[in-house]
C-alpha cells in the first residue's frame, strides 16, 4: 500500500498527508472500502478516518453509501491538472495521430513516475492489437522500451537508487528480471536514443520507443510504437518504424521548444469516451491491473 509515511516530519501538514493517503488508500483498493479498513491502512483512529473522508466526500472526491466509500471521478482532475500544465499530451497528440496512421500500430505517450511508466496520450493505430491499455495506466518500467528510454534519461544517481531498489518479477517467460541485464539494456537505450522490447511485457506484443527531450535537454517523456510479435519482426522494428518513430520525437521536442502563448480557448475539449465521433486516443478510465489482454469476445 502506498502511503506518505516517509513525509512525516516537522515540515509536513499531517492533515493534508493523512488525506492524500486516503486516497491513495482508496485508489489502490480493488473495492469500496468500509471505514475500519480505511482507518486500519492509513494507521489512524476510526473518528480521524471519519472526518478525512467526510472531508473528501463534501469535496467530490469520495463517494459513499453508509458503510462503505470509494473514489469519485473527479480525483481524475489531479492527474489533467498535471498533464494540462506539462502540455506534452496537447502538443503530441496531432504527432501520435500522424505517426500511427503511417506506422498502422499503436502509438503511445508516456512518462516515468518512481518505478512505473504512466500513459498520457494513446492512438489506436489502423491493425488490430490483443492487448488493453488505457490512458492512466500503470506498468512496470523495467520491463517496457519506454520505461527504459525514460530510466536512461535520469541522473546516474537516481538511476542508481531505481536500481538499487528495484524487485523485479517476471511478467512472462521473456521479461529480463537481473540487475545487471536491465542495465545493460539501460546503457544500451542510452547509447542508441531508442530501446526495443520482445515478449517482456506481453508474450503476443513488441514495442520500440524513442525518447522525447525538453528545451532543457532532460528527458520528458517516452513515445512508443506496441505491435503484434505475429506481424512485426524486430529487424522490421528497427528498419521501418524507427525511423518514423525517431521523426516523431523530434517533432515533438521542437513544438516543445517553441515559445506559445496559451489563452484560454486553446485548452483541449474534453470528449465524453462515450460519445459518437470522439477522439482516437483511448481515454477510458485510468487502470494499473493486468491482464493487459482484451476479454475476447
Amino acid at each position: 500500500m502506498v502511503t506518505n509515511d516517509g513525509l512525516r516530519g516537522s515540515d509536513s501538514v499531517a492533515s493534508l498527508l493523512r488525506g492524500i493517503d486516503v486516497i491513495l488508500i482508496l485508489s489502490g483498493a480493488d473495492r469500496p472500502l468500509t471505514l475500519a479498513e480505511v482507518a486500519r491502512l492509513a494507521d489512524t483512529t476510526r473518528a480521524t478516518a471519519r472526518r478525512l473522508l467526510l472531508t473528501l466526500e463534501k469535496l467530490g472526491y469520495v463517494s459513499s453509501d453508509g458503510p462503505m466509500f470509494w473514489l469519485r471521478p473527479k480525483v481524475m482532475e489531479f492527474g489533467d491538472t498535471y498533464l494540462d500544465v506539462l502540455g506534452l499530451p496537447r502538443i503530441a497528440h496531432p504527432h501520435l495521430a500522424l505517426l500511427a496512421e503511417r506506422v498502422r500500430d499503436t502509438c503511445s505517450l508516456t512518462v516515468l513516475d518512481d518505478d512505473t511508466v504512466v500513459y498520457v496520450d494513446r492512438v489506436k493505430g489502423s491493425r488490430m492489437m490483443t492487448v488493453n491499455i488505457a490512458v492512466g495506466t500503470r506498468l512496470p518500467a523495467f520491463a517496457m522500451s519506454s520505461g527504459r528510454v525514460l530510466l536512461a534519461g535520469l541522473p546516474t544517481e537516481e538511476l542508481r537508487t531505481f536500481l538499487d531498489e528495484l524487485q523485479a518479477e517476471p511478467l512472462t517467460g521473456h521479461t529480463l528480471t537481473s540487475r545487471g541485464e536491465i542495465e545493460k539494456k539501460i546503457s544500451r537505450a542510452r547509447k542508441d536514443g531508442y530501446a526495443i522490447t520482445d515478449q517482456e511485457l506481453d508474450p503476443a506484443l513488441r514495442s520500440i520507443a524513442a525518447p522525447v527531450h525538453g528545451p532543457d535537454g532532460r528527458t520528458v517523456a517516452a513515445v512508443n510504437v506496441a505491435t503484434q510479435v505475429t506481424r512485426t519482426s524486430v529487424q522490421e522494428l528497427r528498419q521501418e518504424i524507427l525511423p518514423e518513430l525517431l521523426a516523431t520525437a523530434r517533432a515533438i521536442e521542437a513544438e516543445l521548444a517553441a515559445p506559445r502563448p496559451r489563452p484560454e480557448a486553446d485548452r483541449p475539449e474534453v470528449r465524453d469516451p462515450g460519445a459518437a465521433g470522439g477522439s482516437s486516443s483511448d481515454r477510458r478510465r485510468p487502470s494499473s491491473s493486468y491482464p493487459l489482454r482484451a476479454p475476447s469476445r
